[in-house]
């Protein structure tokens, strides 16, 4: 019944674009009993805003994700409010609440470690106050107005359903509630357009596809292709945030394989993406098996280190510059440690990672010089490092992959997961400690 009504006032197109246009001002409300998100669905504190905003006179609405995941029964990380309340009067509705950004207005209300992000609903694209760049990026956006414009403010249709608290009906302006039901991914406006105002957008497009299986569509296949540099003037920092959304999401390995094929990749990560075509290592695979793996503890619902697919990304790049120095004369170790500075600071230029896993990524890297020293209490003091077990399952990975490392692999293998009896023979098998030097005798005294 819905995708009759849908298809007879035209929101059910298929092409991959929907006009932003003014021409469906009436949405299709489409209620509790056929859409079937349940409250129970929806995290408790998610809950309290949604009913403490409605509580206190204002429109209040689930949006963006959590309703796209709900519907395509996956379970949302996090979930956002949509309401018609300024960020200041949020403010005074939650004791807990604490106002972000610059670009745009956000409420953020905090409840321990979880927090629910409240935005304001924006207004008309037109407006005086909404600033761009030469290139069409919006630089400010804070320009308040109504659900029915900040519908078509949004990027794709399946991200523009409004769960409406009030009577848990579904409002649904764009046609998004087919297009989820029809795996279709449908950018609102024109794609070049948008990209040019948020060059994320190209990010998202691919983190959703691979995210829910979607396939992207020529429509925005092809401005992504042409509008990739643009990505050089989203923040850093920003880019971080989104490469680990990506890499996360539990389809790393598919956003991998689709930012290589749309050209997004080297634009995150040039270093390596140039090394991927001048050498012969296997960075290839080693990208492909982290990538993998993450995306089963991922599903496996197991946590995931962002320092190790950092130290993958950048590993083979290291390794080549260490080379370098090492050709030149400087010794392994310090060639290593410089090689790893060089390298962090020219990936900053494009992606800005923060201290705390640039730290963890480092002591991966260096960990698996030490992998070599195996003699005397070397070996226990390894054990004992903080970051020996990423490091471990590092140089696993190298094996598997194809570097020249399967025997030192294999021994630490057999030594983590051996008993004692077995440890005792492994170190034996390795000739034992080493000599210790005779100290040498200090000159006699005798006159």
């Amino acid at each position: 019944m819905i995708r009759a009504f849908l298809e007879k006032v035209g929101l059910l197109a298929k092409s991959g674009v929907l006009p932003q246009s003014k021409e469906f001002q009436n949405p299709v409300i489409i209620p509790r009993s056929e859409h079937g998100i349940s409250r129970k669905e929806i995290s408790e504190n998610a809950l309290k805003v949604l009913y403490r905003l409605r509580k206190h006179g204002y429109g209040a609405y689930l949006v963006g994700g959590g309703v796209r995941d709900l519907l395509l029964g996956l379970h949302p990380k996090d979930f956002d409010v949509a309401t018609d309340a300024t960020p200041e009067q949020v403010q005074r509705v939650f004791r807990n609440c604490r106002l972000i950004g610059k670009r745009f207005r956000l409420a953020h209300v905090y409840f321990g470690y979880d927090i629910v992000e409240v935005a304001t609903f924006r207004g008309a694209e037109q407006s005086e106050e909404l600033s761009h760049s030469e290139t069409g990026m919006i630089l400010r956006d804070n320009v308040y107005g109504t659900l029915a414009q900040d519908v078509w403010r949004r990027d794709f249709t399946m991200n523009a359903l409004y769960y409406n608290i009030a009577d848990f009906s579904l409002v649904d302006y764009t046609g998004g509630y087919a297009d989820i039901k029809a795996k279709r991914l449908r950018m609102i406006g024109n794609p070049s357009d948008r990209f040019r105002e948020d060059p994320v957008r190209m990010l998202r497009a691919i983190r959703f596809a691979c995210k829910v299986n979607f396939s992207i569509p020529k429509e925005l296949a092809q401005p992504i292709v042409e509008l990739k540099a643009l990505i050089s003037q989203v923040s850093a920092a920003r880019l971080f945030e989104e490469v680990m959304k990506m890499f996360h999401s539990g389809a790393a390995s598919a956003i991998y394989k689709m930012l290589t094929k749309y050209g997004l990749f080297a634009e995150l990560f040039p270093l390596t993406a140039q090394h991927l075509k001048q050498t012969s290592d296997p960075t290839e695979a080693l990208l492909s098996i982290v990538f993998e793996n993450t995306d089963k503890r991922i599903k496996e619902q197991k946590t995931v280190t962002p320092a190790f697919i950092i130290s993958a990304l950048l590993w083979h790049p290291i390794c080549l510059k260490a080379k370098t120095y090492v050709n030149e004369g400087t010794g392994p170790y310090p060639a290593q440690m410089t090689a790893i500075e060089d390298m962090l600071y020219q990936q900053a230029k494009y992606i800005s990672i923060p201290k705390r896993i640039v730290q963890g990524a480092r002591e991966i890297w260096l960990l698996q010089m030490r992998f070599a020293k195996r003699h005397g209490k070397r070996v226990t003091q390894m054990m004992s490092e903080p970051r020996f077990r990423a490091a471990y399952d590092f140089l696993l990975v190298r094996a598997q992959s194809g570097e020249n490392v399967h025997e030192l692999a294999n021994w630490w293998q057999s030594y983590v997961e051996g008993d004692s009896t077995k440890r005792r023979a492994l170190m034996k098998a390795l000739g034992g400690q080493k000599k210790r030097r005779k100290k040498r005798q200090p000159p006699s005294q005798d006159v």
